[in-house]
């Protein structure tokens, strides 16, 4: 006999595919579902594009597939409310009916790289060539039929919301990766929004061009109004219309969020293909960094995000070579190897590496290819220091965006990493020493932006049914599982910052070698 079992639902709409959760009333996940969409087929090599109604079809897939296995396991949702997360920065549109205009451009799309520089040297703000408002100003330029036919723009999960509700909201976090913040209204900075119309007008010759804030959603922050789910939306779930839904929010803020972070100087680092270290603030970055992008916490705190192109992939590269070497065509290569670079010394017998597979703007590397190891001799040519330099790289890279947020006295008290290293946990102490900070892994992790939608859901519902509780407080009293904590060791710490030091020269005639293999 099946059980109704009240809770939340957590939806994720990645770059790759959508998950989907149902978690009870005390955040235990109790199944899931999964759907899967590509890339628009054809397109040139910096073009990324992606189907809103493939997002739909994936949305509704995974729907049945959670029913089933929950169905399996003799539960019934009753769903209470419903959280979104999706992939930032995509420049969806669509026209006064509300229908979409065709494939939505991606985050990683980097057609309008010239327009981030151009908006950020006419603002003063960083404005990444990943960020919505850089991307419009692009179709301005290059599309105007299509821009002219724009009464909405938004993001992937925006545009799943909007599809859920009927409504034009996003949450404030995901709202800034479209356009920059001001910390203190909480909306749309209002003087660069009249910079930016100047700067569109201009680009078509003066002709009438849409107002900005008419296109963006409205900004709603954590526990606000998201809307409810209309027939419609309704329909592609399979549940019933009226259930609340949070404001949808981007990817990194949920992952914040399903990290349970909330308070000023705590870091969600996740590593990956890339490699992202988010930071809450207790003000606004000043000036441009290069190293330094910005965006919102769904409270409205600010997060400085130091973000690299290049995260694990040539650490992995070089694990893979040695395990193929060695004749293991299994793809255990990791597993085998791990131990030998956890068993490495911290000064890696002496050598040190360049990990950039790919550009790196962080670091004002603008060409890649220049992954190389150097100080090889007899006595350190072993697989588990040459892994370890080939991690250290990386690690080096992000902390040197992490000593810009230092310079600036913002706090560093204590990461939570989540990502591919956390296959070995014990890599945390060597994240942990190089960063001279404690470090913790949670269990729960694992579920990722999927977990911080739907806390984001139950946030939600709370202020529906009783007295708002604080943002802060309320993401402390929930848990993640198991926690693993590390310490850093003064004597490693040492090492690593010689380590630091040798890189960063290094790192200075990255360009020169570069040119020498041309």
């Amino acid at each position: 006999m099946k059980r109704t079992t009240k809770g939340y639902l957590g939806v994720d709409a990645g770059t790759q595919g959508l998950s989907l959760i149902f978690a009870d009333e005390s955040l235990n996940v109790l199944g899931a579902g999964e759907g899967s969409y590509q890339m628009v087929a054809g397109l040139a090599a910096e073009c990324y594009e992606q189907t809103p109604a493939d997002w739909e079809q994936a949305l509704t897939s995974a729907a049945i597939e959670l029913r089933s296995r929950l169905s399996a396991a003799n539960v019934e949702m009753d769903v209470l409310a419903i959280g979104i997360s999706g992939q930032m920065h995509g420049e969806v549109l669509a026209d006064n009916e509300g229908r979409s205009l065709g494939a939505a451009r991606l985050w990683c799309d980097s057609r309008n790289e010239a327009e981030g520089h151009e908006l950020t040297e006419r603002f003063g703000v960083k404005m990444p060539k990943r960020i919505t408002a850089a991307r419009w100003l692009w179709t301005i330029r290059n599309q105007p039929d299509r821009a002219a036919r724009t009464a909405h723009l938004t993001t992937p999960s925006g545009w799943l919301a909007y599809r859920l509700s009927g409504q034009w909201n996003l949450g404030i976090g995901d709202a800034a990766g479209m356009f920059p913040i001001d910390q203190a209204t909480l909306n749309y900075d209002k003087k660069l929004l009249a910079d930016f119309d100047a700067i569109a007008r201009s680009a078509v010759g003066g002709e009438a061009v849409r107002p900005l804030r008419e296109l963006l959603p409205t900004v709603r922050r954590c526990g606000e109004d998201g809307g409810t789910l209309t027939p419609g939306g309704a329909a592609l779930l399979g549940l019933p219309a009226g259930i609340p839904i949070a404001p949808a929010e981007g990817d990194q803020p949920s992952a914040l969020v399903g990290s349970l972070i909330a308070a000023a100087g705590e870091v969600a680092m996740s590593f990956g293909t890339s490699v992202c270290a988010n930071s809450v603030g207790d003000r606004a970055f000043k000036g441009v960094s290069p190293a330094i992008d910005h965006f919102c916490a769904p409270d409205g705190k600010p997060i400085n995000m130091v973000w690299l192109r290049n995260g694990t992939t040539y650490m992995s590269t070089i694990i893979e070579m040695f395990g193929l070497a060695c004749g293991d065509e299994s793809g255990d290569a990791f597993t085998r190897l791990m131990p030998q670079l956890l068993a490495a010394k911290d000064d890696c017998g002496g050598l040190a590496a360049l990990p950039f597979m790919d550009d790196e703007p962080g670091v004002g590397v603008s060409h890649g290819g220049t992954a190389l190891v150097i100080g090889l001799n007899q006595h350190n040519a072993t697989p588990g220091n040459v892994a370890k330099a080939a991690l250290l790289a990386t690690l080096f890279n992000l902390r040197m965006g992490a000593d810009i947020l230092a310079e600036q006295g913002f706090l560093r008290s204590q990461i939570i990493l989540s990502g591919g290293l956390t296959r070995t946990p014990e890599l945390g102490q060597v994240v942990a020493d190089a960063f001279q900070t404690p470090l913790s892994i949670l269990e729960g992790g694992k579920e990722g932006t999927a977990f911080g939608a739907a806390l984001l859901a139950k946030f939600r519902d709370k202020t529906i049914t009783q007295t708002a509780p604080d943002w802060t407080a309320f993401l402390a009293s929930h848990t993640s599982g198991s926690v693993r904590r590390f310490t850093p060791h003064a004597a490693a710490a040492k090492i690593y910052n010689r380590a630091y030091d040798r890189y960063r020269r290094l790192l200075g005639v990255q360009e020169q070698l570069q040119n020498a293999l041309r």
